[in-house]
């Protein structure tokens, strides 16, 4: 039986990861389990799944359930306690969004727990130094991005397996071919309409932007040693082929299923086998076309800047997520337009001073000025 720390039970990731131990109880339990502040519905978790070992973080959420914690389960408040919960099960699950996701991967690393990541800022903001300390810990990492799980099942679940290129597909989002005059009216409710997928809020404004597949190319990089240039994104409005890969030979390998985040999220733990997971099988004959659209750089100022900081190196990815983080809330709270987060990551990356990236401290101290940054953009436009 695979024994499961899950981080970020209560989100879109976590609660499918539970869909999965449903299914296969006799193969997955959850031995702890972290949520940052949906009291309510962790607490129904941890009643359902009764870990070892339960932590919220924010602790006024934490006193509303404290009392009602069944007997048997270690109940712990705040951040710190939070982390612990990785000390426990052999793979940690870490579905967290932010750069907070960061530390509970370094965590796993360092307890040895294999590695199931959810948590783009992990790689985007430490990909440098988390890939070397997975190397040192000899442990697997089991990408649960829906890109990154395509490209992983096309190499044969290898991250060192020999390519030509990476193909990564996007679906555009919903402003995909709109002038710049018409993004400017564009409201958090019109961002928020992904056309194909269903996810938080954080990552469906970045879709929408396309910083998140910026976030993906850097990822890419990190996960599969492969530089810039051996990089291809394309879109894939229907969302049907979530990635390929191009060998030497030049034969090409793609993943393809319905939109779903349930597939990648149950390969990462049941891999190395694959079990039934209800996914509806794909209907050929009803798909229609399967169209293939450029993806142009400097159409969209957020992946063009993503990939930027990609070619600066060293902290800039990091200080691009921060600076991105405060953007986007300030967007979802009306207090920047839609084309204005573009324009925050920009002013912060341009204040950014450039750090060697081999500590944790480094990346914090750069997420914490990039945030003041994207902040002091934001009260300026305001």
């Amino acid at each position: 039986m695979k024994k499961i720390s899950l981080i970020g039970s209560t989100g879109s990731i976590g609660k499918q990861v539970c869909a999965v131990v449903r299914r296969y109880p006799e193969k997955f339990q959850i031995e702890s389990m972290v949520a940052n502040g949906s009291a309510e519905e962790f607490l129904a978790q941890v009643k359902e799944f009764r870990p070892k070992y339960a932590a919220l973080v924010n602790e006024r959420a934490a006193e509303k359930i404290s009392a009602y914690i069944p007997d048997g389960v270690q109940f712990e408040i705040g951040a710190e306690a939070a982390e612990d919960a990785v000390a426990f099960g052999s793979v940690a699950v870490v579905a967290v969004t932010g750069f907070a996701g960061l530390r509970y991967s370094l965590r796993a690393i360092q307890e040895k727990k294999d590695l199931a990541l959810a948590n783009k800022e992990t790689l985007v903001c430490g990909g440098e130094l988390v890939m070397s300390k997975i190397r040192g810990a000899g442990i697997d990492l089991m990408p649960i991005d829906s890109e990154h799980s395509a490209l992983w099942q096309a190499l044969g679940f290898r991250l060192d397996a020999p390519f030509k290129r990476l193909i990564i597909t996007a679906s555009g989002g919903p402003f995909y071919g709109w002038e710049k005059e018409r993004l400017q009216s564009v409201t958090p409710k019109d961002a928020l309409k992904h056309p194909t997928w269903q996810m938080g809020a954080k990552i469906t404004i970045d879709s929408a932007t396309l910083l998140n597949k910026g976030f993906e190319v850097i990822e890419a990089s990190w996960l599969y040693n492969a530089p810039i240039e051996k990089i291809h994104t394309i879109v894939q409005p229907e969302s049907i082929i979530h990635s390929l890969v191009e060998f030497d030979d030049g034969g090409i390998l793609a993943q393809m299923s319905y939109p779903t985040m349930e597939l990648p999220i149950q390969l990462a733990l049941t891999y190395p086998e694959r079990y039934a997971c209800e996914l509806a099988s794909l209907d050929f004959e009803k798909l229609g076309a399967i169209r293939f659209l450029p993806l142009r750089r400097k159409d969209f100022p957020c992946f063009d800047l993503a990939l930027s900081a990609m070619e600066y190196g060293d902290n800039y990815p990091c200080a691009l997520n921060g600076a991105g983080e405060v953007a986007v809330r300030a967007f979802l709270d009306g207090k920047l337009p839609f084309l204005g987060i573009g324009e925050a990551i920009d002013y912060s990356l341009g204040k950014t001073e450039r750090m060697k990236t081999s500590s944790y401290d480094t990346l914090k101290e750069t997420d914490e000025r990039a945030r003041r940054f994207a902040m002091e953009f934001v009260n300026t436009r305001k």
